[in-house]
């Protein structure tokens, strides 16, 4: 028969030994460095800054002309150019003109020029209710234009126009479109 005396005797060996093991794993686990995340590999080598969130402001005379937030943004020093995806564009209300909202699923924005390209399913609508529909878009810093060779919808209240390509001046918020216009204008 087994005396209690040896039964505590093998528990408090079983005990010291755990203990031991366990303080041997942690000490030869931890004195390892961490193990380095490779690189993500769906950042290309030229890209010298990825970011998600990003936004990018203009301001002229101390005003916000327009900011970009972008759901990633990547950024090439070299081409001073920033690839964006996810794309929300706000141009902020002045005197005599709305808020203009722009989304895009892609493009580009040139930190010299202060260019923005917009490209894929490019929606814009005013606060006024305007809206337009294309698939390319470019935006010129100099002549706060917006302009496009591609077929356009434009839409207010009852009306939807189609033309090819556009002229959109943001300041006074004039369309210019540079074919000829189809329109449709729904009974009430």
């Amino acid at each position: 028969m087994v005396s209690s005396r040896n039964i505590r005797l093998a528990l408090a060996l079983l005990v010291v030994t755990a203990v031991i093991g366990i303080v041997a794993a942690i000490f030869l686990n931890g004195s390892k460095p961490a193990p380095s995340e490779p690189v993500s590999p769906q950042t290309p080598r030229n890209v010298d800054l990825a970011l998600r969130d990003a936004r990018f402001t203009e301001v002229r005379n101390g005003a916000t002309v327009w900011t970009i937030v972008a759901e990633r943004a990547e950024y090439i020093k070299e081409g001073e150019v920033a690839n964006l995806s996810g794309i929300r564009m706000l141009f902020v209300k002045r005197p005599g003109t709305g808020n203009i909202t722009v989304t895009a699923e892609r493009g580009t924005y040139s930190t010299k020029s202060r260019n923005v390209t917009l490209r894929g399913t490019v929606h814009m609508t005013t606060d006024s209710g305007i809206v337009f529909d294309t698939e390319t878009l470019d935006y010129h810093a100099a002549t706060s234009r917006f302009v496009t060779n591609d077929s356009v919808t434009f839409r207010q209240q009852r009306m939807t126009l189609t033309a090819r390509g556009m002229d959109l001046d943001v300041d006074g918020q004039v369309v210019r479109f540079h074919s000829a216009v189809d329109a449709i204008v729904k009974r009430r």
